[in-house]
């Protein structure tokens, strides 16, 4: 009766996953989404803890486990509290890098059992004590998990700006030799007779350490929500894994959705940067543009001009459409809630107000959309990036707000530019473009924006939320 209890209380996870999931595909119901899906986890920890059995052997250790989930639950409840909306990708990385780190300490804690009957038994082959498919499940979890632990830390690191961008020639050659080094010493370990299997173990998880900091230490630029995002399904796919080991149907469909919505994802930011799935996995993304990319933000383009306060003010309140591009500077500066003040502010002056995000705009995907999120701005409003493409032509003025490389024209017009061929924002395509950064400085991709030297493109320099604070009050007194 107990197993049919526990059986169900994972269904109702399972389901609960799932639904949350469908959910987070709308903005409007993405709140309640993550929280129908907590509410799911919640029920399979809980039955696992009470109603779990193994040889007629329930749980114990209660102490550890609840002391764990309790200083668990404390860290990540601050943590989560007190992050800053620019620091989100970090938390976000860090979180999925402590994901993998967990399924691949459930692989090695399985190993280890096995490990014990092998020692029990001396002299049989590793062969005859553990099945292939259980092996590879365990050979999986480990490398997997590893890999996504090793690569989101160093993906925090370079996200918050303690770890910077390296690479050298033939780096993805010596990546792919790592990665063989990883199969091979799995193979080893399953083939060999010998009697201490576990220091060939750690190799496994030695060398997909090491390949996963290689993996991610050349990307730089635009490309990290790509890295982000390829990272979070390695972690989905891991935790399945756990879930295959443990005949766990909740931990096993997460995993497998995680993994899914993770390659999905991916497989969109990719097309949406204009990046090779290929050069992601042999950890050589991005850095065949890099000396491309300094030679570009050495390059000058000319002259531009700025605009002043009064003159944006005027050119907004008299306007019949203004469109905002969000970015990372907008993000740094905490001005969304002063945006959607000058959105309201506008439209009491009879002016159509809307957003045009770009899916990798910020440093995650979906940043701006959260961002944005967090000061009530009405989702109708925020348009992808085809539907905003098509409205451009009939907007009379664009305010970039921090953005950079998403609406650099280099991308449709020059061969030789890095982002070349990378979709964008194609922000000149309306009368009049007002760009707010606070210098000339290149972008996070480190090249020059052709953007900011075009005859309708007019600087207005200076940190976000004050130049947004002194919009709102010119536009008043129009």
């Amino acid at each position: 009766m107990e197993l049919n209890i526990l059986t169900l209380c994972y269904l109702i996870a399972s389901v609960t996953f799932i639904l949350g999931l469908k959910m987070l595909s709308n903005p409007v119901s993405a709140r309640k989404g993550n929280l129908v899906a907590a509410a799911g986890m919640a029920i399979a920890i809980i039955g696992t803890i009470f109603l779990y059995e193994s040889d007629g052997q329930k749980l114990h250790n209660y102490g550890w486990i609840f002391g764990g989930l309790l200083i668990g639950g404390i860290v990540g409840t601050l943590a989560a509290k007190k992050v800053k909306m620019t620091a989100m990708p970090e938390m976000v990385s860090l979180f999925n890098g402590m994901g993998g780190a967990c399924a691949a300490l459930i692989s090695a804690a399985e190993f280890y059992h096995i490990y014990k009957l092998h020692q029990d038994s001396p002299g049989t082959p590793f062969a005859d004590i553990v099945s292939v498919g259980t092996y590879i499940t365990i050979a999986a979890g480990a490398i997997i998990g590893t890999i996504s632990y090793t690569g989101s830390i160093i993906a925090w690191g370079k996200l918050n700006g303690r770890v910077k961008d390296f690479s050298f020639k033939g780096q993805h050659i010596v990546n792919m030799i790592v990665l063989v080094l990883v199969i091979i010493a799995a193979v080893w370990v399953y083939r060999s007779n010998i009697g201490d299997m576990y220091i060939p173990f750690l190799l496994i998880g030695f060398f997909a350490l090491i390949y996963g900091i290689l993996f991610v230490l050349p990307i730089g630029g635009a490309d990290m929500p790509v890295v982000i995002s390829l990272l979070n399904s390695f972690t989905g796919v891991a935790a399945a894994c756990g879930g295959f080991l443990y005949d766990n149907k909740a931990m096993l469909t997460g995993g497998i959705l995680v993994g899914a919505a993770g390659t999905l994802l991916t497989i969109l930011m990719c097309k949406a940067m204009n990046r090779s799935l290929t050069n992601v996995l042999i950890g050589s993304f991005g850095a065949g543009n890099k000396a491309a990319g300094a030679a570009a933000g050495k390059s000058s383009q000319g002259n531009y001009k700025e605009i002043s306060l009064a003159d944006a003010a005027m050119l907004m309140a008299y306007a019949n459409k203004v469109m905002v591009v969000p970015g990372y500077g907008l993000a740094v500066a905490q001005a969304q809630h002063t945006c959607h003040e000058l959105e309201k502010i506008l439209e009491e002056k009879g002016v159509e107000f809307k957003y045009a995000i770009h899916p990798v705009a910020g440093r995650m995907p979906g940043h701006m959309n959260v961002l944005l999120a967090e000061a009530d701005v009405p989702y109708e409003k925020l348009l992808e990036m085809e539907q905003a493409n098509d409205e451009f032509k009939t907007c009379d003025v664009v305010l970039v707000l921090g953005a950079n490389d998403v609406v650099n024209p280099a991308a449709k017009n020059d061969p030789s530019s890095p982002i070349y061929g990378m979709p964008i924002l194609e922000v000149e395509q309306a009368k009049t473009v007002i760009v707010n950064k606070r210098s000339m400085k290149p972008g996070y991709a480190g090249i020059e924006n052709d953007l900011f030297f075009q005859p309708k493109t007019s600087m207005l320099f200076g940190d976000a939320k004050k130049v947004l604070q002194d919009l709102c009050a010119e536009v008043k007194a129009v």
